[in-house]
């Protein structure tokens, strides 16, 4: 992960914040994927969101790390809801063009 422009009084300068993960770390897809099938699970973590972004306005770690359990959850049902989903095999096969 790439953050820039995060700082204890807030953000400063230009923002960043880019996210680049290891081949077969598909947690961030399955989350996004149970949210977009679940919108009542989708609004409860916007909520949530809100409430830790008034806890944590200039800690940016204290906010991921506070809404980790809520994101494990989610994204373990979406595994169980989503069965190999985005299996390596299936990519691995567009990306080569092997059928």
């Amino acid at each position: 992960m790439y953050l820039k422009g995060y700082t204890p009084r807030g953000f400063e300068g230009q923002c960043v914040h880019i996210h680049v993960r290891s081949y077969n770390d598909w947690d961030e897809l399955y989350f996004r994927d149970y949210l977009i099938t679940h919108p009542e699970i989708a609004q409860e973590y916007g909520k949530f969101k809100i409430m830790l972004r008034e806890k944590y306005v200039h800690d940016r770690d204290g906010y991921t790390n506070a809404k980790g359990e809520f994101v494990r959850k989610y994204t373990a049902l979406a595994r169980t809801e989503f069965p190999n989903r985005y299996a390596p095999s299936i990519f691995e096969k567009l990306w080569t063009g092997i059928n």
